[in-house]
């Protein structure tokens, strides 16, 4: 009776170490493919593509798309707004997006996670388009998107080489106004 006590003992602690080594390659894969872009945005993309009218006038030959593996990203957070511009090494840009573009309003626009989802949505258009792999990333500006824009660049699969703060400071500027009397 106690053998057979055992011996199920055993089997448990066996599948439980069995489930522990299992587990973690499993996150290791989810880690490694970025998360899909939440439905309510899929939806805003897709409606505001189809609602897009074709240019008249010239058109350009259709080719092969120009492969850029390494370029600039310029995050620009303002206290009310966060856009994102991924260009080639020359400036040319491949792709943007602001929070207006995936659907935030009002206050919703300027917040870390509003930042998150549209760098997703450059990142996407840059890599199908144009395969970009490689970035330096230029940081302008004081909102609360400037470090989750910079965090979801690598987290979608982009290898960011360097990081600069470009962020405009007066050197004693303008005159500041008078004291209020109170």
């Amino acid at each position: 009776m106690e053998d057979e006590k055992k011996i199920e003992i055993e089997e448990i602690k066996d599948d439980a170490v069995v489930a522990d080594v299992e587990a973690p390659a499993a996150q290791k894969a989810d880690e490694s493919r970025p998360e899909e872009l939440p439905d309510e945005i899929k939806k805003k993309l897709e409606k505001q593509k189809a609602s897009r009218t074709p240019m008249k006038g010239k058109r350009k030959k259709k080719g092969e798309k120009k492969r850029i593996t390494s370029g600039k990203a310029f995050v620009n957070s303002t206290y009310n707004n966060t856009i994102i511009t991924l260009t080639d090494n020359d400036g040319n840009v491949i792709s943007w997006a602001n929070a207006g573009l995936a659907g935030f309003k009002g206050p919703k626009k300027a917040t870390p996670y509003a930042a998150q989802i549209i760098t997703r949505i450059a990142v996407e258009k840059a890599k199908e388009e144009y395969g970009l792999s490689e970035v330096k990333v230029f940081v302008k500006g004081v909102g609360t998107g400037r470090e989750s824009a910079v965090r979801a660049l690598n987290a979608n699969g982009l290898n960011v080489t360097y990081i600069k703060d470009i962020t405009p400071l007066p050197h004693n500027g303008c005159r500041a106004r008078k004291p209020r009397r109170v």
